[in-house]
């Protein structure tokens, strides 16, 4: 008799945590820690260090107007080295709001824009072997300009440069690779998946 396969779908836990102790804390929303496990059922064996970052989550919009094209981005982020072709996208750093609400903040403060039809992607962890990133994705469409409010871009985003982009030139300079933003390419193929953007 053969066995069944496991079940195709991720599922909550929480190992037993012998200590933790802080690496990083500031007055910032993201900190690092140590901590130190125990598999579950085996109390003998030594405890063994996983590093985590603290992190509130974060959503990522693709906007998308009448012309089916992409409200883009050019920004330099200084870990790569690299200036790369994104998507507005930004912190839930208020605890307990709705990442809905706070994807349309950010559409208002990073493209000056708001929409009126929101349709939720997908949500997923952006690297859950050392972050507890939670990425929400979500489609924007009906699109009117509202201004960025009292926002005042700084640091990098001071130099950032946006500009518009049809959805299937996007979803090609994806799928080549000179587009490698991982939130932009889960946005991209999330939303021709499931068969909501694009003319192909």
């Amino acid at each position: 008799m053969s066995t069944p396969p496991p079940s195709l779908a991720d599922a909550p836990a929480a190992w037993p945590i012998d200590r933790s102790e802080d690496l990083h804390r500031d007055g910032w929303v993201m900190a690092l820690r140590q901590d130190w496990l125990r598999r579950p059922g085996h109390p003998t064996e030594e405890p063994f260090r996983r590093v985590v970052l603290e992190h509130p989550g974060a959503v990522v919009i693709l906007a998308l107007d009448e012309d089916e094209r992409v409200f883009c981005l050019r920004q330099y982020r200084h870990p790569a080295r690299r200036v790369f072709v994104e998507i507005p996208a930004g912190l839930c750093d208020v605890e307990g709001e709705d990442p809905v609400e706070v994807a349309k903040r950010e559409l208002a403060e990073e493209a000056g824009l708001a929409a009126g039809e929101w349709t939720h992607l997908t949500s997923a962890w952006s690297s859950p072997g050392i972050s507890e990133e939670q990425m929400h994705f979500y489609l924007a469409r009906d699109l009117s300009p509202v201004g960025r409010g009292d926002f005042v871009p700084e640091h990098e985003e001071a130099e950032m440069e946006t500009f518009w982009a049809p959805y299937d030139d996007v979803l090609a300079a994806v799928l080549d690779g000179r587009v490698a933003d991982a939130p932009v390419a889960l946005a991209v193929l999330f939303a021709r998946a499931k068969g909501l953007a694009g003319t192909g």
